[in-house]
């Protein structure tokens, strides 16, 4: 690495630690001056962009948050609650509402203190408790190697409840991999490649791309720190980049001018990992970055074509390097022009044309909601953020942004083993995608005569439907995105006009014809199909249609929600047969810190799964009873009825019982404990 750095320029190389040194000077000093109000800078953040911002209920929050994590420190030495400080600040520079910030002030609260989850909704309510409750983490000491997936999977069901749960999870990584250099080397080589595997392309989903930028240069650094330091000290000396994009800025500024179109021209730097990922990671021996430019148009969508004429009409483009993510946004609803020209000095140089509102949400993805509603910092984003949407001040119909999180839902849904949950996800999360569109379905195609393509003129059915799918995906999972009907007859396909066999991998822009059996004909999906379908509702459908999940052996294991209420129901059996009744939750919180598990969620599952006994609790139970906790059922004239009655249990999982009615899928095959 030594030799790298001394082929850098010398500048450069003096000049880091000396932009550092100065960086940390200013950090150090503004620290200082609110260190007497620890929750002033994020109170002033908060208001710059909501005034009307709730500064009483953030100092609530702090005091709480200070309180319980009161004696608790980093990794680092620092006191434990300048990391949800830290998370709150990252939050409110994005934009975020109140609640979501009074969230990131007890994130971890109910995990790492005596705080619990009912204290915490009785205290800030149920939305901030569905937040802290989605980003808690599952103890490894309980459930093992699967508690980090079991995590991640509960995180995403509640954010299809409320899409702030990611975006308070995002920002709490974004703070520990900015203080990763307290870990030792391989814990930050593993938590970065978690956040690799799963965060970022989760931010990317959410299009939230200022805070993706930061975690993928972070990833960098924990991953490849000799290449991290060789490219930040490149970056930091290369006037003649600056010097060229600057003088194609003026150009581009007045030919716009000239055909009067209203824009304004900003240089486009790419991010470290964009550079890495690019040059050095494809086995170049200097790091490589095209110069970048945006175009941002102040008014229709139809001036950014404008603006693409005009840019053609003087610089050749580059053939093959021309994409319209305006007439096909990505799946985060990302719009744009994107060209390359060769500009001024035969350099290539990339042009991205988009309004100021398509690089607004470029920049924020669903962030804008918040950032720019004008709702005075107090927002609600439920069921997947669709009220937030209603709520925002542009009154522009766009698809729905999360509409990919609630079909990821409904597939975990079925798909209740935690682990092929998590290779589902990765897969559905892959940057790598391809755009398909639907010629059609045609019927009654049978094995005895081959389909001919122009049979879809006359069954138009699904004509024209737009399919995002992942690299590789097949006919085979376009016929299973139209439906389980359709996939389970399907028989034949033509891309483009031309039969191919059905395990063939699509290209972007690839038009596809499915050919079905009639109903009456059909046999089915063949088992061969599992080894080429990469979307993961292919997959559960071919399984279903097989009858593989049937089958006790192959049988994913009962959802932690299923468990959780058959260990409640055990206890609740035994309290019945002891002529007794829990009358409130308040003491089974005891019994649980008593038994030594996290939370009454795990000891009910610890009950269902035998490692505890039913018998045990009610025992505890009633010894420990204060009050009306537990109380003998005595009504007059029947007196098991009332014990006998469904007595309303914690609420497990994410916020309230309907919240969590996701995880309700599954059979319930285990029995009753003793």
């Amino acid at each position: 690495m030594d030799s790298l750095l001394d082929r850098s320029p010398w500048v450069a190389r003096t000049a880091l630690p000396w932009v550092e040194n100065v960086l940390h000077r200013v950090s150090t000093l503004v620290r200082s001056r609110s260190r007497s109000d620890p929750v002033e800078y994020l109170i002033r953040t908060h208001r710059r962009l909501h005034p009307r911002g709730d500064a009483r209920e953030l100092r609530r929050a702090y005091e709480v948050a200070a309180r319980m994590h009161d004696g608790q420190f980093r990794k680092s030495g620092d006191p434990y609650i300048t990391h949800p400080l830290a998370v709150a600040e990252i939050l409110a520079e994005l934009g975020m509402d109140t609640t979501t910030l009074v969230a990131a002030l007890l994130h971890d609260t109910v995990e790492d203190t005596s705080y619990t989850l009912e204290e915490l909704r009785s205290d800030f309510g149920n939305e901030v408790a569905l937040l802290v409750d989605g980003v808690t983490k599952f103890e490894k000491a309980y459930y093992g190697d699967e508690a980090e997936v079991l995590t991640i999977r509960k995180m995403i069901v509640a954010a299809d409840i409320d899409v702030r749960v990611l975006i308070v999870k995002l920002a709490d990584r974004l703070h520990n991999m900015r203080t990763l250099d307290a870990r030792s080397p391989a814990s930050r080589v593993r938590i970065a490649r978690a956040t690799q595997d799963v965060l970022i392309p989760l931010c990317e989903r959410l299009g939230i791309q200022i805070l993706k930028r930061e975690l993928e240069d972070s990833v960098l650094a924990a991953i490849e720190p000799e290449a991290y330091r060789q490219i930040q000290a490149w970056v930091a000396y290369r006037p003649e980049w600056t010097a060229y994009t600057d003088a194609f800025i003026a150009q581009v500024d007045a030919a716009l001018r000239a055909a009067k179109i209203k824009a304004r021209v900003v240089a486009r730097p790419h991010h470290l990992y964009t550079i890495w990922r690019d040059s050095i990671a494809k086995g170049a021996p200097e790091p490589y970055e095209l110069p970048r430019v945006a175009i941002l148009v102040d008014g229709p969508d139809n001036d950014c074509y404008a603006a693409l004429g005009e840019l053609h009409s003087r610089w050749r483009p580059v053939a093959a390097r021309f994409k319209d993510f305006i007439a096909s946004p990505k799946n985060n609803l990302y719009r744009s022009l994107h060209t390359t020209v060769i500009g001024p000095d035969a350099r290539a140089i990339e042009v991205q044309i988009r309004t100021e509102e398509m690089d607004r949400d470029a920049v924020y993805g669903i962030v804008a909601r918040f950032r720019f509603a004008g709702r005075h910092g107090t927002h609600r984003a439920r069921r997947g953020g669709r009220a937030a949407a209603e709520r925002t001040s542009t009154t522009r119909t766009v698809p729905d942004q999360l509409a990919w999180l609630r079909n990821l839902v409904q597939w975990q849904e079925q798909a209740v083993d935690p682990r092929r949950f998590i290779e589902s996800l990765r897969c559905d999360l892959t940057e790598d995608q391809v755009h398909v569109f639907v010629a059609g379905v045609s019927e009654g195609a049978s094995r005895d005569k081959a389909p001919d393509a122009s049979d879809s003129a006359d069954t138009p059915r699904y004509a024209g439907r737009h399919l995002v799918l992942p690299a590789g995906a097949t006919p085979v999972d376009v016929a299973y995105a139209l439906g389980p009907d359709v996939g389970n007859r399907c028989v034949a396909a033509a891309v483009n006009g031309q039969l191919v066999i059905l395990s063939l991998p699509l290209s972007d822009g690839d038009v596809v014809e499915i050919h079905t059996h009639e109903p009456e004909h059909a046999e089915g999906p063949s088992p061969e199909w599992l080894n080429f379908v990469r979307t993961p509702q292919a997959q559960l459908h071919i399984e279903k249609a097989l009858r593989l999940r049937d089958e006790p052996e192959k049988a994913p294991p009962i959802p932690l929600r299923n468990r959780a209420l058959i260990g409640m129901n055990a206890i609740r059996m035994e309290l019945h047969w002891r002529e007794r009744r829990l009358a409130n939750a308040r003491l089974l919180y005891a019994v649980t810190a008593a038994l030594g598990f996290p939370d009454p969620q795990t000891l009910c599952i610890a009950v269902a799964d035998r490692v505890v006994s039913a018998a045990q609790v009610a025992d505890l139970l009633i010894e420990e009873a204060e009050g009306d906790a537990v109380v003998a059922a005595t009504t007059a004239g029947a007196p098991h009825l009332a014990s006998s009655r469904p007595v309303a249990a914690p609420a497990f999982g994410p916020g309230q019982p309907t919240g969590v009615a996701a995880l309700n899928a599954g059979a319930t095959r285990a029995p009753l404990a003793p």
